[in-house]
């Protein structure tokens, strides 16, 4: 049943003579050649996923964030903040007082989040019912002892994701971002990494939400066993998420690959979305051309995951709070890019002397 989950995934590549008409006009630019550095091939990737040279500036960002607890936060301790807080923060996202919120008003973008797995009652959402309207599961299991959740909702969890972004898409978005939030998700994300890049719990366990030595420990260890479970999934993609991952990140696993499946571009977060676009990546490469790395999150294994995605990420700025605000810092510095391809002028427009001129 998992094999009929992928059926039908297509992902075109991005347009590569879009993006050559990019490179010959940043050739013709009022600037010495490559002066611009990564914007300049941030401007670039933009003309292949807009499939037009000059490209412009990104209206309709979206962000949706995914929600979901996991049993390993409860029964291991793995997290500094108690479970109970994935319910709160998800009514904070609806009233519009996190982060994530405040980044996306400064940058123009809009934010969703969706319940898929938070460990309350329904009932937490009343006055926000579309948050809770996509629930696959009440929290998942605890990962070193048990699957997060049984391969039918894994496979209904990446179809919600799927689903998601086919409606953020069809209501006009032009780029997205996979958000997270739920307490010690940074565990199942440490396992699917360690395990998709074949490296240990004590390299792939980080910090998280700033955890002591003791607690630290504790999650190295719920890491080192839930990776002995996953092992034997690794080839599996969605078998292994609903071993070790969850019903959060087997549906942010869809959204990123029905993204890329329609064609609208991806900034990526922190470790949980780099995490599912790892999945993602061993379900298909094809997919990650349509992605850029927003930031680069303080837990190592977020580096891993790029490293292994070979995506170079945009801001560096000692971020690790998730929920997308990492990948929204890094949008205005892509809009920036497009906005110096589309709108500089060219020496020729300018009447200034290029290098060549004689």
């Amino acid at each position: 049943m998992h094999h009929l989950a992928l059926i039908g995934i297509a992902i075109a590549t991005p347009d590569e003579t879009s993006r050559a008409h990019g490179a010959q006009r940043q050739g013709l630019l009022t600037k010495p050649t490559g002066a611009l550095g990564r914007l300049e091939e941030l401007s670039l990737w933009a003309c292949a996923v807009q499939g037009t040279c000059p490209p412009s500036a990104f209206t309709r960002a979206r962000v949706v964030i995914f929600a979901g607890d996991h049993g390993i936060a409860r029964t291991a301790m793995t997290s500094a903040y108690p479970p109970e807080v994935t319910a709160q923060m998800v009514l904070n996202f609806v009233r519009g007082g996190a982060a994530a919120n405040v980044l996306a008003e400064l940058t123009g973008a809009s934010v969703r989040v969706v319940d898929i797995s938070v460990d309350a009652d329904p009932s937490y959402a009343v006055d926000a019912p579309d948050a809770v309207a996509h629930r696959v599961v009440r929290s998942s299991g605890s990962i070193d002892r048990e699957p997060a959740i049984s391969l039918d909702q894994a496979v209904a969890a990446f179809a919600v994701g799927r689903q998601v972004a086919d409606q953020e898409i069809d209501s006009g978005a032009d780029l997205l971002i996979a958000g997270d939030m739920g307490i010690g998700n940074t565990t199942p994300a440490s396992t699917l990494i360690g395990v998709l890049c074949a490296v240990d719990a004590q390299t792939v366990t980080g910090r998280g939400t700033g955890i002591d030595q003791e607690t630290w420990e504790r999650k190295r260890n719920a890491v080192g066993a839930a990776m002995v479970r996953g092992q034997e999934f690794r080839d599996d993609p969605l078998a292994l998420l609903a071993c070790v991952g969850g019903a959060d990140f087997a549906a942010m696993s869809g959204f990123l690959i029905q993204a890329s499946v329609r064609g609208v571009p991806v900034i990526l977060d922190g470790t949980v979305s780099c995490a599912c676009a790892l999945v993602v990546n061993a379900i298909t490469d094809e997919a990650k051309a349509w992605w850029r790395a927003g930031h680069l999150s303080t837990e190592q294994a977020q580096h891993l995951a790029l490293s292994h995605l070979g995506l170079e990420p945009i801001v560096d700025l000692g971020l690790r709070l998730g929920e997308g605000t990492g990948a929204l810092v890094a949008l205005p510095i892509l809009q920036a890019a497009i906005a110096t391809l589309a709108n500089m002028a060219t020496f020729e427009q300018a009447g200034v002397s290029d290098k060549d001129a004689s």
